[in-house]
């Protein structure tokens, strides 16, 4: 397959790349004489403006699908987010309005794909912070926590983005094992047309996954009480108390897709990056 992938040099896009090379895949570097698109080049963080917001997330990935479609490419992943499930913000906003500007296309499909946090080698912002933070031993104010987030680690991923380009293509789809579905990308996911949301499997609270993160790196996880209500009024903290969960029962049924990876090969090889870097 002939495949464009817009924000080839973000954190998603450098793993994704190289993925798909070795799958057999073409990388191209314009729409032109492309079987599909992955679109990643979007704002990926929330302290942008609505109307920045806007115009890149949303005005955006609608004249990427316009040209892939114009070009005859009719295969287009899109990398939203599960914010836009319950939008409460200007990100998750421009985030919901995108995809459904995608599903009125007539004649492309559209994977929305909706991950949660995604980690992995060369993550930055929050969770290398939190890496960092565990790794030099400071004691942090998260052990009275008691919530539920979902995350995915980069190379699941990618390889539910290598799932739905491969569905779509015809050439590797689903295994036609016993309770299999069949190869039926139009079915519903996560109620709706073709979006599919995402996870390594099962959440964890925010005191679990520093404890997991210490495990990796050798370190351990050094957690005091402290009161919940006055951590949301912290810059930055709130994030770490909110909890977000998502249903990915859609995309194992629909496509046949598993996380290669466990969260504890995740984190171990995030983990393993992170010396590497000097860390």
């Amino acid at each position: 397959m002939r495949i464009l992938v817009t924000g080839a040099g973000g954190f998603i896009g450098s793993h994704l790349c190289p993925a798909l090379a070795a799958a057999g895949h073409e990388l191209r570097a314009s729409v032109e004489g492309c079987d599909a698109v992955v679109h990643l080049a979007n704002i990926a963080h929330t302290d942008a403006s609505a109307a920045e917001l806007h115009r890149v997330n949303v005005e955006g990935t609608i004249a990427q699908a316009k040209s892939a479609l114009a070009a005859g490419a009719r295969r287009f992943v899109y990398l939203s987010s599960i914010k836009a499930a319950r939008p409460e913000d200007a990100y998750g906003r421009a985030k919901s309005v995108a995809e459904q500007a995608l599903l009125r296309f007539e004649g492309l499909e559209a994977a929305i794909l909706r991950p949660p946090l995604v980690y992995g080698p060369r993550v930055k912002a929050n969770f290398l912070s939190l890496i960092r933070a565990i790794d030099r031993g400071w004691p942090l104010p998260l052990a009275s926590i008691e919530n539920r987030r979902s995350l995915i680690f980069v190379g699941n991923l990618v390889d539910a983005i290598l799932r739905c380009l491969e569905v779509a293509a015809g050439g590797n789809g689903i295994d036609a094992g016993a309770g299999t579905p069949p190869n039926d990308f139009e079915s519903r996911g996560a109620g709706r047309p073709n979006i599919f949301e995402l996870s390594d499997g099962a959440p964890i609270s925010t005191p679990e996954l520093c404890r997991a993160i210490g495990r990796a790196l050798d370190r351990p996880a050094r957690l005091f009480p402290f009161p919940v209500v006055l951590l949301r009024l912290l810059p930055g903290a709130s994030r770490l108390v909110e909890s977000q969960v998502t249903e990915d029962t859609a995309i194992r049924a629909v496509l046949g897709w598993r996380p290669p990876f466990t969260f504890e090969q995740g984190l171990k090889d995030t983990a393993a990056w992170y010396r590497a870097q000097g860390g």
